[in-house]
């Protein structure tokens, strides 16, 4: 993903800012802060979520500049945070909404890199 010629550029800024914005909320709950903090009972998921937030700061990083490891990264951790959930674990609470939300960006993120892969052919058959 080259910031400067690639269209995917600003969809993959924006997703950064996205994912800024969710790994801090993370990271307020880790910290006790807001009303997502009382969600939080066992140690595990006290571990996990403090993962989720670094991985999610780490995927905005990598977004913001342009690599596409950041787009994985925000991808792993939103595949493992559904699948957890969808499977009943006690590590991931979300409401309706949250499930809502973190299953678009998801979609946004794989969209991402199906809108690259087009535009990779395009420039290659020109």
């Amino acid at each position: 993903m080259d910031s400067r010629n690639d269209p995917t550029a600003l969809l993959a800024r924006i997703l950064a800012i996205v994912s800024l914005f969710v790994g801090l909320g993370d990271a307020a709950a880790v910290l006790g802060i807001g009303a997502a903090a009382a969600g939080q009972a066992s140690t595990a998921g006290f571990i996990f979520l403090t993962a989720l937030s670094v991985t999610r700061l780490f995927a905005a990083v990598g977004l913001w500049i342009g690599m596409q490891w950041g787009a994985l990264v925000l991808l792993a951790s939103l595949v493992i945070e559904i699948a957890l959930y969808l499977s009943g674990s006690d590590w991931v609470r979300l409401s309706l909404w949250g499930f809502i939300f973190k299953l678009a960006i998801l979609l946004a993120t794989i969209g991402i890199f199906g809108f690259a892969q087009v535009l990779g052919r395009r420039h290659a058959a020109d």
